[in-house]
């Protein structure tokens, strides 16, 4: 579990194609699904010498690939669909932030999916791209998860509108799907906001402002996340008037519309959820120098009382011979009782004042 940092990402030339991720002991394998309104046909862990006989251009397809270490398998998919060594690159090279770009006839679409880390309180990062091209669509996932399995069982069980779609809509359920996760992250860093709230108000361990400023540094990686992709789906929703690219149907734009919508809600929430967060560190600041001015006042407190105390004990020690007080046979307790009158005097005093 890591999270990119994209200045400091390893710098590749933009046609190296080189794994840049840590997923290296995933083993590159594809599936295919063929399918229409009326039919589906899903082909698991087929080769690449199989994209002929398999695809089927009438229908819509999806190829889903998961592990990208298998460079050669790559190149190959990549002269099979004419794709540029450039976008191979970039979906390669997980270190770049989330890109549209439009081509003649080819959109490219990349993104980064985000979900909590299961044993600490990290993120997890994964980037998954998407090439839209004459009715089939191809995803690169750096690993086999379960972000689309419902997705998919809808296309089993035609549940849905999606089998009487065209690929773009297709892509518009994968990146929702993906928006998702987003979600689900936010919702656990609030989780642990609130637990952080909550342990603010019993004490000001330093422990909890470090998880505070760790918190912090999520959200801001949420943010330079969700920004990028934020305006890739505003320029998406902007070409429905342009020529340049017609693979999304007019009809589809609308769901990308929302799509664009929710990364504004989830921008939003964020700025929430920071300001709970400054809240929370503010709190930490405040009850710290609360119990910083109890300690003091107490301190003042006992200080005042035993200041006149010591002053007393003072002067009956500067030992000088003619002091009247010194012969007297009781001196030391009428002294001693003095002495815990004003002690008292001064507690009664202190009370009355609210001092403690």
């Amino acid at each position: 579990m890591r999270k990119i940092k994209y200045k400091k990402g390893r710098k590749l030339q933009h046609i190296t194609l080189e794994y840049t991720g840590t997923q290296k002991e995933h083993k590159t394998e594809m599936q295919l699904f063929v399918y229409d309104d009326n039919d589906v046909i899903e082909y698991e862990k087929f080769t690449v010498e199989s994209l002929n006989s398999c695809i089927d251009y009438s229908k819509n397809n999806w190829l889903n690939v998961h592990g990208l270490n298998d460079i050669g398998l790559l190149k190959t998919i990549g002269a099979h669909f004419k794709l540029d060594d450039f976008l191979l690159a970039d979906i390669l090279n997980t270190t770049k932030r989330t890109k549209l770009e439009e081509q003649q006839n080819i959109l490219f679409f990349n993104i980064k999916s985000l979900l909590p880390s299961e044993y600490s309180d990290n993120i997890s990062v994964e980037q998954i791209s998407f090439i839209l091209k004459d009715g089939i669509l191809i995803s690169f996932q750096e690993k086999r998860s379960d972000f689309f399995t419902h997705i998919r069982e809808r296309l089993r069980t035609h549940a849905g509108i999606v089998r009487t779609k065209k690929v773009d809509y297709l892509l518009y359920l994968l990146l929702d799907a993906v928006m998702e996760n987003f979600y689900i992250t936010i919702e656990d860093e609030e989780d642990k906001i609130e637990e952080l709230i909550n342990l603010t108000k019993r004490g000001a361990d330093p422990v909890i402002l470090e998880k505070i400023e760790n918190h912090r540094d999520n959200f801001n990686f949420l943010k330079r996340s969700i920004i990028p992709l934020r305006d890739s789906l505003y320029y998406l929703k902007t070409i429905k008037d342009d020529d340049t690219y017609n693979g999304i149907q007019k009809e589809t734009f609308s769901f990308f519309v929302r799509l664009h919508q929710k990364s504004l809600e989830l921008l939003e929430q964020i700025d929430s959820d920071m300001s709970s967060l400054e809240s929370a560190s503010n709190f930490y600041f405040s009850e710290q120098s609360r119990k910083m001015n109890e300690i003091m006042k107490t301190l003042t407190i006992i200080s005042a009382i035993f200041i006149p105390l010591t002053f007393i004990v003072g002067v009956y020690g500067m030992n000088f011979e003619y002091m009247p007080e010194l012969k007297e046979r009781n001196g030391y307790f009428i002294v001693m009782g003095a002495m815990f009158l004003l002690v008292i005097a001064l507690i009664i005093y202190f009370k009355k004042r609210r001092w403690f």
